[in-house]
């Protein structure tokens, strides 16, 4: 794809999902019907599956040799090579169990990757109808106001995103690291989705964000965006994130990354080398 196409698809990209986010902000005023996945926290609702459906029928009929991988699996894409082709990551609902319970606090997230890297980005919150939208090399925005390169910040005044359920004994992670990381922060915040917790920190509002299992839709959007605005995203042991695999993610602006890897977490400066 040249330049002219790249810029054709991100409007798209930009159109569908905020027409996306009308089917969602309607479909709250229905009965939800809601399963569950892989247990009583983990949901899927009838619209996960609609506007995934929504997206695989927009890209076949314009974009028939992309290829999709989207949460819900409603298309079974065998054999990807992210390296080799250009690949979409489409999480419907980004969210779900905030959809569900609180009706807010939940997100779009489209991204597209060229490559084995990250092309396009867009994450909607359709409850505040905020638009956080990046197309590599022209900066990332909030609607339509371009967002300024965050500002570096020690630890002492800064925001960390942090789901609290690594500051308990998990299978994952020494989770007492956390708890001296906590004592030294101004303080931690948590939305309940991903990809806006990235979105937070490519505005300003979070000065970083740690989550130590995500999967590739959850992080494909944030890891676009946060690129145009000079965050550093690694995995919590500071080495680069592989698009196409389930992954840590630590973002945040340089110098808070850097300080908390190396005094908080045992993490060398030379070990990072992530995308920022």
């Amino acid at each position: 794809m040249n330049r002219d196409d790249w810029q054709e698809l991100y409007e798209k990209i930009k159109a569908w999902t905020l027409e996306a986010g009308s089917i969602l902000r309607t479909g709250l005023n229905n009965q939800l019907h809601v399963e569950y996945k892989t247990s009583e926290a983990d949901l899927v609702t009838e619209k996960d599956r609609e506007i995934e459906q929504f997206f695989i029928r927009k890209i076949k009929a314009d974009y028939p040799q992309h290829r999709i991988v989207g949460e819900e699996g409603m298309l079974a894409e065998e054999n990807i090579q992210f390296a080799d082709e250009t690949v979409w990551l489409i999480d419907p609902i980004d969210g779900t169990t905030s959809f569900v319970q609180q009706k807010e606090n939940f997100a779009i997230s489209v991204a597209v990757y060229e490559k084995g890297q990250p092309l396009i980005g867009v994450i909607y919150d359709p409850m505040k109808d905020e638009l956080f939208h990046a197309l590599r090399g022209h900066g990332a925005y909030l609607n339509d106001n371009k967002l300024e390169p965050i500002a570096d910040t020690p630890v002492k005044h800064s925001l960390i995103g942090i789901n609290s359920t690594w500051l308990v004994p998990n299978e994952l992670y020494d989770y007492r690291k956390f708890h001296t990381l906590i004592q030294h922060l101004r303080g931690t915040r948590i939305i309940g989705a991903a990809a806006l917790e990235m979105a937070a920190v490519a505005c300003g509002r979070l000065n970083g964000f740690v989550c130590l299992r995500l999967s590739p839709w959850d992080y494909a959007a944030g890891l676009a965006i946060l690129q145009e605005v000079g965050s550093v995203t690694t995995s919590i042991d500071g080495s680069p994130v592989r698009i196409g695999e389930s992954s840590s993610i630590f973002a945040g602006n340089r110098a808070v990354h850097a300080e908390i890897l190396s005094d908080y977490l045992g993490v060398g400066h030379n070990s990072v080398n992530g995308h920022g």
